[in-house]
């Protein structure tokens, strides 16, 4: 009698196709290095992907730490060197991070296309959603640990809706589950730490403090969502000289989905990965469609891992 929905969790899938595109754009600029986490580069845009890019020749370079960036720019100064900042409160800060350390090491070509979002006020625009039929939420631990329990409690208490913080073993997810089923069950509404080993109350006050030292609040456009008050971040006035968005003057008009593509309705809880139509048929990890079977994290790409191949069409 339970049902679990993944929700818009995944960084990578609820970035917006415009914001893809913009992406795109600045990378197949001559003299620019692109820098990105290894999930974003084959997420297609439009009409290529930074996958698509590489192979033709622009440089791409996947990186695993934001600071690897600015390495990049140090060693390359006749050259641009652009970081697709995507990420949730959990990797904010490491670009924030990066920008305090490019700032004091005077490194003039190092640049940040901000996309980041925040989780709160999507979980606030998840329980406007007429059709979305939610009984309680299993809060991701990973961006628990920065921001810590409290960040959550006035969403639980203003929709009076059950929460639970989990971790990502076996045993953290049943035991979030089993807090929530307990709520449910009870009619009680609160936020439980079910990862107390990597959460606390107040959250990391230092990566909080380096990430507002960087960013202000914005809004943001989430896929499959729309445009969310107050969900986004934006590189403040003192470091506008690391932001993209004002070195690169790229202006696009908004990008639809690809057509066809259900990622949106998945990603609210609307739609599970079989009832969209490219499921399985034109949509693969092989040859994705949508950002929802492009990245590890992505609800299509591990239903398809793990539901039975019986079921696929």
């Amino acid at each position: 009698g339970i049902t679990l929905l993944s929700g818009p969790g995944c960084p990578v899938c609820v970035t917006s196709q415009t914001e893809i595109d913009r992406l795109c754009r600045m990378a197949e600029m001559d003299g620019v290095i692109t820098a990105t986490f290894g999930d974003m580069i084959r997420v297609p845009g439009s009409d290529t992907s930074l996958a698509d890019l590489k192979a033709e020749g622009k440089d791409i370079r996947i990186v695993y730490a934001a600071t690897d960036a600015v390495e990049i720019a140090v060693q390359n100064p006749d050259k641009k060197v652009l970081l697709a900042g995507i990420g949730f409160e959990t990797t904010t800060p490491t670009i924030a991070a990066s920008i305090l350390m490019a700032h004091r090491m005077s490194v003039t070509n190092y640049f940040v296309l901000c996309c980041h979002k925040r989780v709160g006020p999507a979980l606030d625009a998840l329980m406007q959603i007429k059709d979305a039929r939610i009984d309680g939420f299993l809060l991701p631990g990973h961006v628990a640990v920065i921001t810590g329990t409290r960040e959550f409690v006035p969403f639980a208490e203003a929709h009076g809706i059950p929460c639970a913080i989990a971790g990502f073993e076996p045993a953290d997810i049943l035991r979030g589950i089993l807090s929530l089923a307990g709520q449910i069950v009870s009619a009680c509404a609160r936020v439980e730490n079910c990862y107390p080993r990597g959460v606390t109350y107040d959250g990391n006050p230092r990566a909080i403090q380096v990430m507002e030292a960087v960013f202000d609040v914005a809004d943001a456009e989430w896929r499959g969502i729309g445009r969310i008050d107050g969900s986004g971040l934006k590189i403040k006035k003192k470091y506008e000289m690391f932001d993209a968005e004002n070195h690169f003057d790229i202006t696009l008009p908004p990008s639809p989905p690809p057509s066809g593509c259900k990622c949106g309705m998945i990603l609210t809880g609307r739609l599970v990965p079989p009832q969209c139509p490219l499921f399985g048929k034109t949509c693969t990890p092989a040859a994705p469609t949508g950002p929802c079977m492009v990245s590890g994290e992505g609800t299509c790409a591990a239903y398809y891992r793990y539901h039975p191949p019986a079921t696929r069409e």
